[in-house]
């Protein structure tokens, strides 16, 4: 590659507005007359209200509005986001007196300050009727659905080849069950919105991953015409799936403000996050891998169940990744849901790619360990060029390359084979683990608008939301290196319903989708410009001629085989229009080989994790400086929820106890030692035209799998659970 003129870098172009404090978030804005909400919420894990009683919240001075239910026609369901609506969850609180989970919203406090409206909220009590709880997949009264029988066929089980009758035909067959925890993600920036109305119009500041829905749901939920509401995201203050679809509180703030007459800010503190918001569901996984005495694996099994509430049926696409790790040419997933009483999961981090990939390269170092094979030549001889479940070639793959790189820069070649041989001098105990991870090339519709004035200066609105992964940076990269111009010309508005339609931004295709979508819109300015169709250009110059002040033009882009016509419809209803990992004629996935050091103390077995080396496959990369700090913050992660995370449920009255980041716990910076990244960096050629593939949600998957087999590596103890703590080794 060329180097890049100083003017033109575009490192982290957001990066001093962040540090200063510059940056404004949703519930930073303070218009004039702000009043303050805060919820009260349900202490019993399922049942219905009797009574409520809010005299003495009523008497707090300052309290303006107590409101335990909607009026008459005032509110209605948004709907869940997988079932054509545009919650995380179907259930809307305060329109009847059932409580489905505990921490439910029963009212609503509006006072001039936030510490009366807490201390209000507080004061509101209910009386209730309980019914039996299930809170856990192994619990009394849960409800077991297949998935397969239940949903639409975009969840149904993946079959290739006849994977029982290969498997009783196999020399080694290896089999686990593997019990995955809740997971909540807890972002920084709490969930929270400013709520204002400007006549009939609904303008909504919200740190928010699908403005788009947030805009529309408001809209089915009040009974208004969306183009009367206007949903502002500039920045979020991190999401990881908890933030990409409507909120319950939303609705309320707005009727609430609309009561009053003035601006309304709610902002759920932390335990309300935990008690309200999605979360990763618990899940269980039985894997089982037959294989050759040379290792080449012939079948695979992976059945898993999951959490889901009684009133969504929260899909999981565990499968999805498992049957495409390796060329096994007979696979059988099988999915079940298990209704429990809780509030609808969701997306977390790398949400079933986590958990599917810790119990299926589980399974496969256990293989290799009983054939007596390197765990890295095993995977290198199983890697693939066709998915096995379509037959389709795929639009890219570089696995051997990973794992080769992996290898060299980890220094792979120095590990010893059997579990317990590699000590330091002071016997601690040191083991080294591998493992794979993958996830889906998707692709969604977008739309990108670009305005180039007479001064130079270049507008570029696209779909798509900065949660922190630096959307801005790719975008302003993107412009930069194709005009010529410098990046400081160059301003991108994203997360703003009163530009472009905004889809929602998940699933690591925010740059898939908005680059492909600006480069489209590169070509139409040129065009427009009388411009070259590449090289650098004198935009103001090439404006001023055109007798205009701006020169606006907009493209649009769609993923491979979605027909434009209704995936743009569903773009700009604030409905998901996904695309992947199938298209026509082949499949779309990011790959990722992630090289693990545990060092395990020898008296009270303290597990450190020195150092990773981690190599991701995500096609062309389209912003170096952020594309690292994703990989090494999926790392970070894997980390955590293979040796810290878990969200401990109350078995007494539902919920979870550790609900703060005092008891929640995460690593720290002495729990991270060196995490050396590197990218394969060869654009995708069929996924899209500017060559990128998502690295977000794949550099998180396979961590946890490659610790757990370095601590099986040390130990020779193999553990089927997370997280792995001090505990698990004594014992």
């Amino acid at each position: 590659m060329t180097a890049i003129p100083p003017t033109l870098r575009t490192e982290r172009v957001d990066a001093r507005d962040k540090v200063t404090g510059a940056v404004r978030y949703g519930t930073d804005r303070v218009p004039p007359g702000l009043l303050h909400a805060a919820l009260a919420v349900a202490t019993i894990a399922k049942g219905r209200v009797t009574s409520t009683d809010t005299a003495a919240a009523e008497a707090v001075p300052g309290v303006r509005l107590v409101l335990t239910r909607a009026g008459e026609g005032e509110l209605a369901s948004a709907g869940f986001l997988l079932g054509g609506g545009y919650g995380f969850q179907s259930l809307q609180p305060l329109m009847d007196d059932r409580i489905a989970y505990r921490g439910q919203p029963i009212a609503i406090v509006v006072a001039d300050t936030p510490v009366a409206a807490t201390e209000a909220a507080a004061l509101v009590t209910a009386t209730y009727e309980t019914e039996q709880v299930s809170l856990d997949l192994d619990a009394e009264g849960v409800e077991v659905v297949e998935q397969a029988a239940t949903l639409p066929p975009m969840f149904a089980d993946l079959v290739a080849g006849d994977a029982e009758g290969t498997l009783a035909d196999c020399d080694v067959r290896v089999e686990g069950t593997y019990d995955l925890p809740v997971q909540h993600q807890n972002p920084m920036e709490l969930i929270g919105c400013v709520a204002e109305w400007e006549g009939d119009d609904l303008v909504v500041h919200e740190g928010s991953q699908n403005s788009g829905a947030i805009r529309h749901g408001l809209a089915a939920q009040l009974g208004i015409d969306a183009e009367r509401i206007q949903v502002i995201s500039p920045y979020v203050g991190g999401g990881f799936g908890q933030k990409n679809s409507l909120q319950p509180g939303t609705a309320l703030a707005a009727i609430a403000a609309r009561r009053t007459g003035r601006p309304v800010k709610l902002v759920s503190t932390r335990m309300q996050v935990f008690h309200n918001a999605s979360f990763r569901p618990a899940s269980r996984h039985r894997v089982v891998i037959g294989a050759d005495r040379d290792g080449t694996m012939r079948a695979a099994v992976h059945e898993v169940d999951q959490q889901t509430s009684r009133h969504d049926l929260y899909p999981g696409s565990y499968t999805e990744i498992t049957a495409r790790l390796y060329g096994i040419p007979n696979f059988r997933g099988h999915q079940r849901l298990v209704r429990t009483d809780v509030q609808t999961p969701g997306y977390m981090r790398a949400p079933y790619e986590h958990p599917a990939a810790f119990a299926f390269e589980s399974t496969v170092d256990d293989l290799a360990h009983q054939l007596g094979l390197d765990p890295v030549a095993m995977r290198l001889a199983n890697d693939s060029t066709a998915d096995p479940i379509t037959g389709q070639p795929f639009s890219s793959r570089h696995v051997t390359e990973c794992l080769r790189r992996g290898a060299e820069r980890f220094g792979w070649e120095r590990r010893t084979h059997e579990p317990g041989s590699m000590r330091a001098a002071d016997g601690t105990r040191i083991g080294w683990g591998v493992a794979l991870g993958a996830y889906k090339g998707a692709a969604v519709p977008a739309v990108a608008r670009i305005t180039a004035s007479s001064d130079g200066g270049l507008r570029v609105e696209v779909g798509g939301h900065e949660m922190g992964q630096g959307i801005r940076t790719a975008v302003a990269r993107t412009v930069a290196l194709d005009l010529g111009v410098p990046a400081a010309d160059i301003s991108v508005v994203v997360g703003d319903t009163r530009s472009v339609p905004q889809h929602l931004t998940a699933g690591s295709w925010g740059t898939a989708g908005a680059l492909p979508a600006v480069g489209a819109a590169l070509g139409e300015l040129r065009k427009a410009l009388g411009l070259a169709a590449d090289g650098p250009a004198d935009v103001a110059a090439a404006v001023a001629a055109t007798g205009q002040a701006n020169v606006e033009v907009e493209a649009t882009y769609t993923a491979p085989g979605q027909p434009p016509e209704i995936v743009l419809d569903r773009l700009r209803r604030g409905l998901p229009a996904a695309g992947g990992p199938v298209y026509p004629g082949f499949t779309a996935f990011s790959f990722v080989a992630h090289f693990v050091e545990v060092r395990i103390e020898p008296v009270i077995g303290r597990i450190r994790v020195p150092r990773v080396v981690s190599v991701a496959d995500c096609g062309r990369v389209a912003s170096p400086v952020t594309a690292a700090s994703q990989l090494r913050g999926g790392v970070v992660w894997g980390i955590g929820a293979a040796l810290r995370e878990a969200s401990e449920v109350d078995p007494r009255y539902g919920g979870f106890l550790n609900a703060d980041l005092a008891e929640y716990t995460i690593p720290v910076n002495a729990d991270i030692g060196d995490i050396d990244v590197d990218f394969i960096d060869v654009p995708d050629p069929l996924l899209n035209d500017i060559g990128v593939k998502g690295l977000g949600e794949v550099s998180m998957v396979g961590v946890a799998g490659a610790i757990g087999n370095a601590i099986f590596h040390a130990t020779g103890k193999r553990f089927r659970h997370l997280p792995i703590r001090l505990d698990d080794l004594l014992g």
